[in-house]
């Protein structure tokens, strides 16, 4: 009765007529699970006849409200009440044949939550009592050998410690069951202490290292039993000692628990083993991997405008790689899977054709490397060493911004010496904005168990309440409907806040913010009891509510208007000189791939930003505007850059033709793309998330839904752990795209009748169409520079996990931060691509129709 994962693990093993499972990841429901254990409990405790052998009921109550309000919250102290009052009850009902087991399968941190391997997540109280007979002989303790103790946080007396696994044997053999088949666990000593002489405690100690050791010679003797080799002698060197018959009394048992701890010892070696072939291989994969990336970068920027003739030709390549290597890697398989036992057909297909594939994309296109290239990665080089420190590893919140307003300061430098005020103010102005945005984000923490006392947290009210602070609360509105007014004034900059920009943001946005701040406003006021409990069902209906709306206007909404009418442009009609022709003006023309690009992302800023914390909603929009602060930056430095290649030239009047100067727009450089990707790392710490199991926000699993509900529940949470750096990943092409104009295409689409030079008119319309080229290709650039940054990551965090794989943090620190790193680049590749492929190629399309181009 209870948690109903007994009923998943154990289907067919309990009485049928008395079973009464209940929902047991349902955490915004505190009592339900608890009232139904208690109404059926006590009847089968009270019914003379005891109907039952076993019974278990499984509390849920008090790590529910661990989960959704903290251990410190006055609900605890009432539902430990209640648990208290329940635990007289049954102690009074127990009859002398009954045993009480009051037992915990884990603790909780100091915010509510488990499911790291800190001591006060994997630690749990056990109390064992019964009326008959005691267990233990009060006067005399067992032999000191059989006893483990510990000191627990923050206490300064030690306790006894037991494994968990140990409840095994010696509830089977209190219950004269036989010890299950493959149990590794020891008897606990104190339960079988029944006389002076440890009769009952020696017998259970043979029974527990005899049913142990025919687990062993059963795992040897199996296609497997070579995992054992390196601990076999020591196995049957401890097995050999529980024969001895001379050693004194207390001899007598240590050598048979002495045995269970070898045998233990030995398999969690076994079972903690490495494959250096195998991680051999998968950093090969990584190394060489992030070379071909690196390649595509080179190329794409070599290949400038002629950038799609040149992908048809290297992806080509690279498809007829996969397939070669695929091939190869199956013949492999074949030769030597007698002599590399552990790796499969498998493995060695996807190593060769990802080796193959890579290699041919190297040859095809050389990495290059220059000065510039060069002067764009220390601060990556920096970021990725740091993975080799378990220290620094532990910091990364602290390091990322440090390492991002750094990575904004050859920006700035550029624009003390900016040769027009203009542009200087703008570089300046909008790099210490940018700095004041990443300051603020870095405000927002949470806390590793590794931090210690040198870290506070202000992610939430305080590290046991996991509630937001009183100042995000009151704030939580206001940046709702002022991030979006916000958006609007860099619009308004290059006039671009027209189009569709006047209809999605009023109409889509600002709901959108405002519905999924509500959400988590009216998911405090029910969690902390404001209203009382009489309110909750109200709550809960009027909160869902809220997020659905949120969700639905940003997707269904703000997708369909964004897919219709993408363009923010408008036009204007009047006349220069009264009496003559009137002229139209393009309104936003400046800004007409970015603009539009920017309403895209909107719609996952929409998303992102309800499946967001309170606190963490104000730092995705600190971070929001931290990213248009950095697009004008760039913009300018091009503008900079821009300028002082034309003074370089025989002819800087060139300077006053528009179209010449937006044809001949700097490219993007890989130094533009480090401080978002540097971003994209800081906002996923300030919105309250760690390298770490523990800090994953569950309360997110119930945004769209009252109860846990598949696949939706899941989803949010994903939104919630790593919606932040998609939505990064998803500005990429931003970095092309900001400020770029198209270029009105004024000539036929065929050449002249009456012309003589053809070629040449073919060659300039192919000119004039140049910036709808070039924003795209350089999208595509942005994009691989971004996968490249957290490729390299990862190849960093792999990298010290091998290295280090001994080290004893290597579960705790390297081997968690090396699976964020997977995660970062599945996301980075995820926005990427669906930026590239929606974002770009739809906005690119409408205004190449817009502005005369015509359909391929």
């Amino acid at each position: 009765m209870g948690d109903d994962t007994w009923m998943s693990v154990f289907p067919d093993s309990f009485e049928p007529n008395m079973t009464f499972p209940y929902d047991s990841f349902n955490v915004e429901d505190l009592h339900t699970v608890d009232e139904g254990v208690i109404n059926h409990l006590f009847p089968l405790l009270e019914d003379s006849k005891k109907p039952f052998d076993f019974l278990v009921g499984h509390f849920l109550g008090v790590d529910h409200v661990g989960h959704r309000v903290g251990p410190d919250h006055p609900s605890m102290k009432a539902k430990l009440t209640q648990m208290n009052d329940v635990l007289k009850r049954v102690v009074d009902l127990l009859d002398d044949d009954t045993l009480l087991v009051v037992l915990g399968d884990h603790g909780m941190d100091r915010s509510g939550d488990h499911g790291g391997d800190g001591v006060l997540e994997t630690s749990a109280a056990l109390w064992v009592y019964s009326k008959g007979p005691a267990f233990s002989q009060a006067h005399v303790s067992p032999p000191s050998g059989l006893l483990r103790y510990t000191y627990f946080p923050e206490t300064t007396v030690r306790h006894r410690h037991i494994q968990q696994i140990d409840i095994l044997p010696t509830l089977s053999l209190l219950l004269g069951l036989p010890i299950p088949y493959n149990n590794l666990g020891t008897v606990i000593p104190e339960l079988f202490w029944r006389d002076r002489k440890g009769t009952e405690l020696s017998r259970a100690l043979e029974l527990n290292a005899a049913q142990i050791k025919t687990y062993l010679d059963t795992y040897r003797s199996s296609p497997s039993g070579a995992e054992l080799d390196d601990s076999w002698q020591s196995i049957e060197a401890a097995w050999a000692t529980t024969k001895a018959t001379s050693l004194i009394q207390d001899g007598n048992f240590v050598k048979f628990s002495n045995f269970n701890w070898v045998a233990l010892g030995a398999c969690r070696s076994m079972w903690a083993q490495f494959n250096p072939l195998l991680m051999g291989l998968g950093l090969a994969v990584l190394g060489i991997g992030l070379v071909a990336t690196w390649s595509a970068w080179s190329g794409l920027k070599a290949a400038e405008n002629n950038w799609h003739d040149w992908l048809d030709f290297y992806l080509g390549r690279l498809l007829r790689g996969l397939a070669g290597g695929a091939i190869l890697g199956v013949a492999v398989s074949l030769l030597l899977s007698l002599y590399t036992p552990g790796i499969d057909a498998l493995d060695y297909t996807l190593f060769f054709a990802s080796l193959l594939s890579s290699v041919i994309a190297i040859i095809s296109s050389p990495p290059g490397i220059s000065f510039q290239t060069l002067s764009s990665t220390p601060i990556l080089i920096l970021h990725t060493l740091a993975f080799f420190s378990n220290s620094f590893t532990f910091w990364e919140d602290r390091i990322a911004p440090f390492l991002l307003v750094s990575s904004i300061v050859p920006s700035a430098l550029v624009g003390l010496t900016a040769p027009v005020g203009r542009l200087r103010y703008r570089i300046l102005g909008f790099s210490l904005l940018f700095a004041a945005c990443v300051r603020a984000m870095a405000i927002s923490t949470v806390c590793r168990e590794e931090q210690g006392p040198y870290c506070h947290v202000t992610f939430y009210a305080s590290s046991t309440v996991p509630s937001p602070p009183l100042l995000v609360l009151a704030l939580a509105i206001p940046v709702a409907l002022g991030l979006p007014y916000t958006l609007t004034r860099f619009l308004r900059i290059s006039r671009s806040d027209v189009g569709a920009a006047r209809s999605f943001i009023p109409l889509i946005l600002r709901p959108s913010l405002v519905a999924g701040a509500t959400f988590w406003i009216v998911e405090w006021t029910d969690s902390a009891g404001i209203l009382g409990q009489g309110w909750a069902p109200l709550l809960r209906i009027v909160r869902t509510g809220m997020a659905r709306m949120a969700l639905s206007i940003a997707i269904f909404g703000g997708g369909f208007l964004w897919w219709a009418v993408p363009i923010c442009l408008d036009f204007e009609s009047r006349e220069a000189v009264p009496g003559q022709n009137r002229q139209v003006h393009v309104i936003g023309y400046a800004n007409a791939f970015g603009s539009p690009y920017l309403i895209f992302w909107c719609i996952g800023l929409g998303v992102v930003y309800a499946a967001a914390q309170l606190t963490g909603q104000i730092v995705i929009g600190l971070a929001t505007i931290a990213l248009l602060s950095w697009l004008e930056v760039v913009d300018s430095v091009r503008d900079v850059r821009s300028i002082e290649a034309q003074f370089a030239k025989a002819t800087p009047s060139a300077l006053l033709n528009a179209e010449a100067s937006t044809i001949t727009s700097p490219p993007i450089r890989f130094s533009d793309i480090v401080p978002l990707a540097l971003l994209g790392t800081h906002v996923f710490f300030s919105t309250g998330h760690q390298s770490t199991i523990s800090s994953i926000q569950w309360k997110s699993a119930f945004l769209v839904t009252a109860n846990l509900r598949y696949p939706w529940s899941a989803v949010t949470v994903v939104l919630n752990s790593l919606g932040p750096l998609l939505l990064i990943a998803l500005a990429a092409p931003l970095l092309a795209l900001w400020n770029r104009a198209p270029v009105m295409n004024t000539t036929p689409s065929a050449p002249r009748a009456n012309s003589k030079d053809k070629d040449k008119d073919m060659q300039v319309e192919q000119q004039l169409a140049a910036p709808d080229v070039q924003v795209k290709g350089e999208s595509t650039l942005a994009g691989v520079g971004y996968m490249a940054y957290y490729a390299t990551l990862l190849l960093g965090t792999a990298v010290s996990a091998a290295i280090l794989r001994r080290h004893l943090m290597v579960w705790k620190v390297f081997a968690p931060r090396f699976m964020a790193g997977v995660l970062g680049v599945v996301v980075a590749d995820v926005g990427v691509v669906l930026g590239v492929g929606i974002g770009v190629e739809r906005i690119t399309y409408r205004v190449g129709r817009m502005f005369g181009k015509k359909d391929e």
